[in-house]
């Protein structure tokens, strides 16, 4: 891994950090998902500051390169996200039917009460 991709990494994961620390301060990122950023950022430090770690992994995974191993890890790590905030999305998704249709039903139960009381 040459010396250009590790200063690289280094500044993406300070920046990456200060990022997610700013939004949190700004109530614009929850806590959890901050929390995953600066683990992936501090994940990329290590391996850009100790390139030993990505070196061994390639190797152990038959990789040729290092920065494609990193490369590939970022990959993973960001498909990773992609699919738990996919989750989270349908289940939000749900219970926001769900509340809809319990608004719907009350809404309804409150009209046909009103035209029970007009009828009086």
């Amino acid at each position: 891994m040459n010396l250009e991709l590790r200063i690289v990494l280094i500044a993406a994961s300070f920046f990456a950090t200060a990022y997610a620390l700013r939004k949190i301060r700004k109530a614009q990122l929850n806590i959890d998902d901050a929390l995953y950023w600066i683990f992936f950022s501090v994940l990329l430090l290590v391996m850009s500051i100790f390139p030993v770690i990505p070196y061994f992994l390639s190797k152990w995974i038959g990789i040729e390169s290092p920065s494609n191993f990193v490369f590939l890890f970022m990959i993973f790590m960001l498909l990773v996200k992609l699919f738990t905030s996919s989750i989270e999305l349908s289940i939000q998704k749900r219970r926001l039917n769900n509340l809809i249709q319990k608004i719907a039903i009350i809404n309804h139960e409150l009209q046909s009460e009103k035209s029970e009381k007009d009828k009086k």
